[in-house]
Parts: structure tokens; sequence; C-alpha cells
């Protein structure tokens, strides 16, 4: 509906501004809840919805077909320069990040996002800048914070936050973590939230409403839009953490006091995140040591025997030592290892 205002003795008509895009994040546990709000969706749904899912670089989705057929709203994959239609979700490729120009689909090779392209919160971030107070932002199910930067960039720009209910969350994670960090305008199951996405996005905005992007906030949606470059970040802009980029080991920036991270090349990191990927790591040093001390013993045990057959009683004794040491050096960090937590969820989606 437009409104009428007085320019000089004129009477302008000014088309009504609604909330028109709606980007939907999530990871571990959310083709679930994907599917309840897709299914929950009207058919006269009057904005755009772009879907980012957490997807191994390699794998072929099914995402797209499973929302188109969870609900009345068609639901495709996103393809580079696709207009931007009310009424249509678009759903993230793997090994691409989802972005938007404002009126079309944008994909990019941009760097990793806590280990993750496509990443929820590039999504985000993108909305924030091109769409500001008409963007709405939604975390489901999912692990650690992805999407919670992002999330903030959104309110901060005047855009609306809506939050899948923690406790109807397969991995309340993500939920968790975005409700602490902004006030949402909805927490609720995710069949729920078709409804309420339908009601924000027919209420009319004053078009100036929102501040303008922040500086930071253009910095890290023009780093998600440029791929991956040695010197998408210079140390002269962001000062250095301490801290080394899993990715490619490079030195991590400081993006803000919020624990939110980047290397030279672009790669991006939450505390959250980077805490996790270094437990991997040292997951991954373990076992490895693990089957270096397998190997050890199993090869003294042989050259025991071999000894022992030979008659050379003190070499067959030495390896026999040896043996047993790395036997139970290596029953010990089995035992270590085995009772670390293994629930850690599959983030490749479908």
């Amino acid at each position: 509906m437009a409104r009428s205002t007085v320019v000089g003795e004129e009477v302008v008509t000014v088309p009504a501004v609604r909330r028109d895009v709606v980007v939907a994040g999530a990871s571990a546990g959310g083709v679930e809840a994907l599917r309840a709000l897709a299914r929950s969706l009207p058919a006269d749904f009057p904005a755009t919805v772009l879907v980012t899912m957490h997807l191994s670089p390699g794998a072929r989705s099914a995402l797209p077909m499973i929302l188109d057929r969870a609900g009345p709203l068609p639901a495709l994959p996103a393809t580079h320069g696709a207009p931007l239609r009310p009424g249509v979700i678009y759903v993230a490729p793997p090994d691409r990040h989802l972005l938007t120009d404002g009126g079309s689909v944008i994909l990019t090779n941009g760097p990793t996002e806590n280990g993750h392209r496509p990443a929820i919160n590039a999504t985000f971030r993108s909305a924030a800048v091109t769409a500001g107070p008409r963007a709405i932002g939604v975390v489901l199910s999912g692990t650690l914070d992805d999407g919670t930067a992002g999330l903030r960039a959104i309110v901060d720009r005047g855009g609306v936050a809506v939050v899948q209910d923690p406790a109807d969350a397969l991995y309340a994670g993500m939920p968790e973590s975005a409700l602490a960090a902004v006030d949402a305008e909805f927490v609720l199951p995710a069949g729920e939230l078709g409804a309420a996405l339908d009601k924000l996005t027919r209420i009319p905005l004053d078009p100036a409403s929102g501040p303008p992007p922040s500086p930071a906030l253009l910095l890290e949606d023009r780093i998600a839009r440029d791929g991956v470059r040695l010197g998408a970040v210079s140390p002269s802009e962001l000062p250095p953490s301490g801290y080394t980029c899993p990715d490619c080991q490079g030195t991590l920036l400081e993006v803000d006091r919020a624990g939110q991270y980047r290397c030279r090349i672009g790669h991006a990191w939450s505390a959250d995140a980077l805490l996790a990927a270094h437990e991997t790591e040292f997951q991954r040093a373990l076992w490895t040591a693990l089957r270096s001390l397998d190997e050890k013993a199993g090869l003294a045990e042989r050259l025991h025997r071999d000894s022992k057959h030979r008659n050379h009683s003190l070499l067959a004794s030495r390896y026999a030592t040896t043996a047993k040491e790395c036997a139970t050096a290596a029953e010990t960090l089995r035992k270590f290892l085995l009772s670390l937590s293994a629930d850690a969820p599959e983030e490749a989606g479908p």
C-alpha cells in the first residue's frame, strides 16, 4: 500500500516498503527444520527466501527438491545472476557463498567461514548490506555459532531476527548463540515460523529506516564477494590476534572484540569455531600418534619373535620390552581418545 507525502507544494506518492528478503541458515539438524519452515509458508508469501545450509564441497545437494516438495513455494538451486522473485526459495549450492546484489542472486567462491562454504554469515551479511531494514534473518538448528554475527548485522541495519526455539531444534547450538547476541522478534518452533514471517513481510516500513552499513560490515561483505586471494585482508586494517588459521596456517587478524577473526587470505573464524577446529587438529594428531604406537609395537613384536627364533636372547628381550611399552602406551591413548565426545554431528547436508 502506497503512502503520500508533501514535497514543496506537490503531493508525491511513495511506494510502500516492506520486508521482502528472508535469509535462513541451518546446519546439523537443518533439513528437518527447513522442511518444517517451507511447509509453514503460505502460497502467497510476498518475499524472496534465501537458504544456506552447511554442505560438503563435493556433495550433490537434494535440498532444493526436498524443500520444493515440502510446501507450496517453489524451491530452486540458486544460480548466479538469477533475479530475486517473491514467493521463491533459492538454495545455496555446495562450495559457493549465496549472496545478493539487491536484485539478483550472486554466487561466489569467497573464503570459507568457520570452515564452510556456503557460510550462513556470508549470506546474512549480504542481506544486511543490500536490503537493510527489509531483511529478515532466520537461524535454525545447528551446532556452534555460524549465523550469529550475520544476524547481528541484520539487526544493526534495522532488519529483524527470527530464531527457531532451541527446545525445538535437533541441535540447539546455533539458536542459543543467536539468542545470546540479539533480541529476536520471534522465537518459535520451526513449524510455526511461516506465519510469523508472513506477518513481518506485510508490515509497511519507513523507507529511511535503518542506519548505513558500518565500514567493518562492508569489509566483511567485500571479502565474501572477492574470492580467496592473498591480501584479501590487510594487516593495516585489522590487528593480529596471535592465533593461527586452521585452513591455511596463516596469522589470524582480529575483526572485532566479540571473537571474530580473519586471516590475510580471508578465511573467517568465530572463537567457538576456532576452538572446535583446534580440537579436531588435536584429536587428529593423537590418532596419528596412536597409529604410530600400534605399528611400532607390532614391528617390535615381530623382531622379538625373529630374534628369539635365532636364539638372540639379548635382542629378543630388548624388542619384547619395546613392544610391551608401545602396546601399553597405545592402549592408554586409545582409551583416552574413545572417552572423548563422539557425538559431533555430521555437517554434510543432503
